[in-house]
């Protein structure tokens, strides 16, 4: 697909110096064939569901992270992405957990098994207050990642600086996502409502876990 967007760009350089041209992906479609095991079926899908689905030529599981790498998706178009072709009508792909939102935690594979009477379906992207619901549902799931590691880390730690704390606090996350600073230190804060950290009184930039919390 890249190859074929390069040479429509040189083509497009050789007819004009005065114009940019720029790529709308979401506004793309393709029409992909899936071989399935009871038939093979023709998709019609969007340019990054297709950009999805082709990786699973070159493996068989796929890990959420992964898939975001390879794609250089935010998470706010790849969740929708990855829920249309796992949850919603058509599954084309399988998803462990098998549940009914995508988390950063989910792994993914080829669906052989999937059919449908139809020759040819059409796999929609979906809507958009249900984007914004699945979205929430990510950003729920990290909070309480985030929390998690932090509370794991003060556990065993018991005392720490704030920069310290963040910082172990992104490296313990960061095979999974990247936690963006400003989340972690609300987490933080919440936690601290919650009495699983106390500031020190001397110096409010140290936190001390609460042991007593279990």
């Amino acid at each position: 697909m890249v190859k074929c967007v390069e040479v429509f760009k040189g083509f497009y350089e050789t007819r004009t110096e005065h114009r940019k041209l720029t790529w709308i992906y979401s506004m793309g479609t393709c029409d992909i064939i899936g071989k399935f095991d009871s038939k093979t079926i023709e998709l019609v899908i969007s340019t990054h569901q297709a950009a999805a689905l082709l990786l699973f030529n070159l493996a068989d599981k796929l890990s959420y992270s992964e898939i975001k790498t390879q794609l250089s998706l935010a998470d706010e178009d790849l969740v929708p992405l990855l829920y249309s072709l796992s949850c919603a009508k058509y599954k084309i792909i399988s998803k462990e957990p098998s549940t009914k939102t995508v988390s950063p935690n989910d792994s993914f594979e080829f669906n052989s098994k999937f059919a449908d009477r139809m020759k040819r379906i059409k796999v929609p992207l979906p809507p958009v207050d249900e984007k914004k619901k699945i979205i929430e549902y990510v950003d729920t799931d990290r909070r309480y990642e985030i929390e998690a590691a932090i509370v794991c880390i003060m556990k065993s730690r018991k005392v720490l600086h704030h920069k310290t704390l963040v910082l172990e606090c992104l490296e313990k996350s960061g095979h999974r996502f990247k936690p963006d600073i400003k989340a972690i230190k609300k987490r933080i804060e919440v936690l601290i409502t919650r009495d699983y950290l106390v500031r020190d009184k001397e110096n409010p930039a140290i936190f001390r876990y609460l042991a007593n919390r279990y």
